[in-house]
């Protein structure tokens, strides 16, 4: 395993590998979810990297960027048994060159759900992915379904700009009670931790209640509020049922199904989530994490 923390050191891995190149980037702070998504990557490329990287453009001036939990040991760790080729962990200023004043925005995908929250962050997300497949040449590039939206802006990126990688989405990986996977969890406290479950549970009763016939998306944004205002711990940014291409928010959920999309905020700790539902979930059931976990919908 190469650890490149150079733009020169990647390039003196990238030119001599024969045959397609798995790329996952992440910001760190690895858990199973990240695991999965070089594991298949392993599985299905002649040679695999990964990208270490907190991207300061993402993140906005009140939030976490300073505090984004950080351990590049504990990384390395993980990622050896998986068989990464190449690790690429490098710093700011290595990718953001004094002066730097190029930005990608993919206009339509970005200007709701998390776009809207957050000002600027897909700017700061399709910019640093469109930097880091220019440097690593990926054939393959691997994303989790957990961040739906970035998926989608990521995949219309490639699509509008005729880039040579594809774009693949991974499902969501779950704790065993429900709970998405993400760096963030860590911010949560015991009270908190166990109140995040019902984020899943909401979205889990969605997708049953879209099985058993209702198409009404408002109606089932008024279920979902109803069941997360039950938390006290939990504060609601938004819940959105959205087609599952195109994002637009639906009023009634048709053949090609819907994706429900929420973020909540538990405590001081904003979590985002998804789940397909109606034509959107077949054979796309929530993964959960551990060897005796049930994978099927926590209704």
């Amino acid at each position: 395993m190469q650890i490149c923390k150079t733009i020169a050191d990647l390039r003196a891995w990238r030119t001599p590998v024969v045959g397609p190149v798995g790329f996952v980037p992440t910001m760190g702070y690895l858990h199973e979810g990240h695991l999965s998504l070089l594991r298949r990557a392993r599985e299905e490329n002649a040679a695999v990297a990964v990208s270490i990287f907190v991207n300061p453009t993402q993140f906005g001036p009140h939030e976490d960027f300073q505090t984004y939990p950080r351990d590049l040991a504990r990384d390395l760790q993980l990622i050896e048994p998986v068989g990464v080729d190449a690790v690429f962990v490098p710093s700011v200023e290595e990718m953001y060159p004094a002066g730097a004043s190029t930005v990608v925005t993919v206009e339509a995908l970005s200007s709701s759900l998390e776009g809207a929250a957050r000002p600027g962050h897909f700017r700061g997300v399709a910019t640093i992915v469109l930097k880091l497949f220019h440097l690593v040449q990926p054939q393959r590039a691997y994303f989790g379904e957990k961040d739906f939206q970035q998926l989608r802006v990521i995949q219309q990126m490639v699509r509008d700009l005729r880039m040579a990688v594809e774009v693949i989405g991974c499902r969501t990986v779950r704790e065993r009670d429900g709970l998405a996977m993400s760096s963030r969890n860590t911010y949560l406290s015991p009270a908190e931790r166990q109140a995040a479950r019902l984020l899943s549970h909401a979205l889990s009763h969605a997708q049953a209640w879209v099985y058993e016939g209702e198409q009404n998306a408002q109606q089932l944004v008024t279920y979902i509020r109803e069941i997360l205002e039950g938390e006290p711990l939990a504060r609601i940014d938004y819940i959105a049922v959205v087609h599952p291409q195109t994002l637009d928010v639906l009023e009634t959920i048709g053949p090609e199904g819907a994706v429900v999309c929420l973020a909540v905020w538990i405590g001081n700790t904003r979590l985002i989530d998804n789940m397909p539902v109606g034509a959107a979930a077949h054979g796309h059931l929530p993964e959960v994490a551990g060897p005796a976990a049930d994978s099927r919908p926590l209704v």
